[in-house]
């Protein structure tokens, strides 16, 4: 599932590969992913136009686009499967997003959910199995939170503030509060910190708070070096079975926040009130 590492690689691919190429066709067809637009909307604020810039903040992405009348923002969103595929008339092809353990072919374009056609014949592609991806204009990015890669100390004390009995996995998975953490990555993080998913933020100290934000960074940090979440260190070992790479000590799963979560039962306990 793309989280903030994976969306940052198909920003990345749009930005390199989809920018200041004439647009003369748009694929916008699929009525499911492009809600709540009808067919031939988004066509038609892009045909003519070219994308002149691509932005990311957690887990949603969006092109600035001269169209052919107005300038118009392109919202594109990896859902649970998706990525950016940029194919060129030579063969040439570049992807970001899902890494989805090579499933897709070179040149399997099948799942292909949204395209731009460039007028030098190249294509943009949403490239989503399972269709949960999103293609808007003018998505309201502005309900997000700070960015979770480049949010500072202070953003990030505001987004525990008035926590309550909220689990600090929930707030982390909040994109209203902090953009870009997932499941996967919250369970990362939380581990890297020694924190019990179920935690109550109020009772954080503010050296857990310090240890929480230093590990949200180091995790980003270090699932970019790996390309991608499911490089993380605890991540292949939230599993039946599963043991804590770190200690050795059973893994142990439960509901938190609504999701499926994993914790080392030795080193990640709830506090005792």
């Amino acid at each position: 599932m793309p989280e903030l590492p994976e969306v940052e690689a198909a920003r990345s691919v749009v930005e390199q590969h989809g920018l200041r190429r004439r647009i003369v066709e748009v694929d916008d067809s699929d009525s499911f992913v492009c809600r709540p637009h009808q067919p031939g909307e988004i066509r038609a604020a892009l045909v003519g136009g070219t994308l002149v810039s691509a932005q990311r903040r957690g887990k949603s992405m969006w092109c600035e686009a001269l169209g052919p009348g107005s300038a118009v923002t392109l919202g594109i969103h990896l859902g649970m499967s998706g990525k950016i595929v940029v194919a060129d008339p030579d063969g040439t092809e570049t992807d970001g997003g899902d890494y989805w353990e090579g499933r897709r072919q070179l040149g399997d374009y099948s799942w292909a959910r949204f395209t731009i056609t460039f007028e030098d014949g190249g294509r943009l592609m949403l490239v989503d199995p399972r269709r949960l991806g999103r293609v808007r204009l003018d998505p309201p990015v502005d309900r997000l939170g700070p960015d979770a890669q480049t949010m500072t100390p202070a953003e990030f004390r505001t987004a525990l503030t008035s926590g309550g009995s909220t689990a600090v996995k929930a707030r982390l998975l909040d994109q209203h509060r902090i953009a870009g953490i997932g499941n996967l990555l919250a369970d990362e993080v939380l581990w890297r910190a020694r924190l019990h998913p179920a935690t109550a933020v109020r009772d954080l100290s503010p050296a857990q708070t310090t240890k929480l934000l230093r590990s949200i960074r180091t995790a980003i940090a270090a699932a970019f070096r790996g390309g991608g979440v499911h490089t993380l260190t605890v991540v292949p070992h939230r599993h039946p079975g599963g043991t804590c790479p770190r200690d050795h000590a059973p893994m142990t799963t439960g509901t938190v926040g609504g999701r499926t979560s994993w914790w080392c039962s030795a080193e990640q306990l709830l506090p005792q009130n």
